[in-house]
């Protein structure tokens, strides 16, 4: 069984190689040939160069949201968790990124402990590494590549330490095929079992790169807790983490409004990122699209329907220090009236009829639109960022709506709950909060 899958593996890797050249063949960098990229030291600071110029990472991790308009916004990279997400391949994706001027970060979507890998199989370790082979060698060589991101965040729940030596034997590989580019791997936080086992074992791994939500300003501390004091990506952050957050009574995480959580990347940025000029590199704010994640609203910069959020207003002054002419809406309040907010455990009655107040703040106020849903919470959690279906919002409970006031009705079921609202402008840019209740 093992030898027939590995044969498969092979198979399909040669047969994406295959495709992947073919389609190469008709593309305007043709002849260009890789991007030199390499980390060096000067003047005791870390950093990137691309083709012998300096390149501070001004990314966002990007997978099915429209990752071109990174660009617009005066970002220069993004990142990705995979060669292929189901929708474009890893081509596909570096041809937009060439298009629009900016790197990618390309990833490899190591296989995880937490998801039943195990490293002890050393079939399915060599098959892996051969898989990775066919993938980097189908993409070395264009210019758009950055580097390589080998794995995500191998170190969450994990026991097996092999996983490093697999991410070095990778490493390793890329350096034989490749050559031309930087690899590293993605920690979830940072340990000094971690960094003590990397700084041994992975001597192909040119640096590493940090993921850190809320906790990331403490990124000194915990940089030196671990015994770590060499460079680094940020490769993901932005928005509190839902496990960092106040939880209701009932045990719900309570989200952040869209302007909270702007006023906390533009901190977070300014304190942290920009204040490490040694070993910093850049960074990779997450999530440059939409994404459910305990709700749809949480990580995403853009809404399900495509409109712009406060943070990226942010990260287009942060990256080119202008503020955009257009601003998103500013969330200021959202509470349901004679019951409270976000904070106060708010408890409703089953059918009940409510009145929930919202305000903000716009240039044009007169002309801001309004909508709002209610919808139960997820009942599949996802864990580490994976797949998590998006709750079904019941209708016919939002019974009208201004631009001040949204009347609904409390589900007829028990259960927790949230009331969403969306304040959006004619630029396509939102606003939103969410409330959670309990219906009893």
């Amino acid at each position: 069984m093992k030898t027939a899958s590995l044969i498969s593996i092979l198979s399909l890797a040669f047969l994406t190689l295959a495709c992947n050249s073919t389609h190469r063949e008709t593309n305007s960098y043709l002849g260009e040939g890789p991007s030199i990229v390499e980390m060096r030291e000067t003047d005791g600071k870390y950093r990137l160069f691309v083709n012998g110029e300096e390149f501070f990472v001004k990314g966002a991790g990007c997978e099915f949201g429209p990752c071109y308009r990174v660009a617009e916004h005066g970002g220069n990279s993004i990142r990705t968790w995979r060669t292929d997400d189901g929708q474009r391949t890893g081509l596909e994706v570096l041809d937009e990124a060439y298009e629009h001027g900016i790197m990618v970060m390309m990833g490899l979507d190591v296989a995880r402990e937490r998801h039943g890998f195990d490293y002890d199989d050393e079939v399915a370790v060599t098959a892996q590494l051969e898989t990775f082979r066919q993938e980097v060698r189908a993409l070395k060589d264009h210019p758009a590549l950055l580097g390589w991101g080998i794995g995500n965040e191998l170190n969450l729940r994990y026991t097996n330490k092999k996983v490093w030596d697999a991410v070095n034997d990778i490493a390793r590989m890329i350096k034989e095929e490749d050559g031309n580019h930087v690899t590293t791997t993605m920690l979830a936080g940072i340990g000094r079992d971690e960094v003590a086992y990397i700084a041994e074992h992975c001597p192909d791994l040119d640096f590493l790169s940090i993921q850190m939500y809320g906790d990331v300003v403490n990124l000194e501390q915990r940089l030196s807790d671990a015994g770590y004091d060499g460079p680094y990506l940020l490769t993901e952050w932005g928005a509190t983490g839902h496990w960092e957050v106040e939880q209701t009574e009932w045990g719900i995480p309570i989200e952040q409004t869209s302007t909270e959580k702007a006023e906390a990347i533009k901190h977070r940025y300014e304190s942290i990122i920009l204040a490490d000029e040694e070993h910093c590199m850049g960074s990779y704010v997450f999530l440059w699209g939409q994404k459910q994640e305990r709700t749809p609203t949480w990580y995403g910069f853009f809404t399900e329907a495509g409109e712009k959020t406060e943070a990226i207003n942010v990260m287009e002054y942060l990256w080119t220090g202008q503020w955009p002419e257009n601003m998103a809406p500013r969330m200021n309040e959202f509470f349901i009236e004679d019951k409270g907010g976000r904070y106060d455990n708010v408890y409703l009655e089953k059918n009940g009829e409510y009145t929930a107040r919202v305000s903000v703040e716009h240039a044009n106020a007169s002309e801001l639109s309004v909508r709002a849903e209610i919808m139960p919470e997820p009942s599949e959690l996802s864990d580490g960022g994976d797949y998590e279906p998006r709750p079904r919002s019941i209708d016919g409970l939002i019974l009208s709506v201004n631009q001040e006031t949204i009347r609904f009705k409390a589900p007829e079921h028990e259960g927790p709950y949230r009331i969403f609202v969306y304040v959006t402008d004619q630029y396509n840019h939102a606003a939103t909060a969410n409330i959670p209740f309990y219906v009893r």
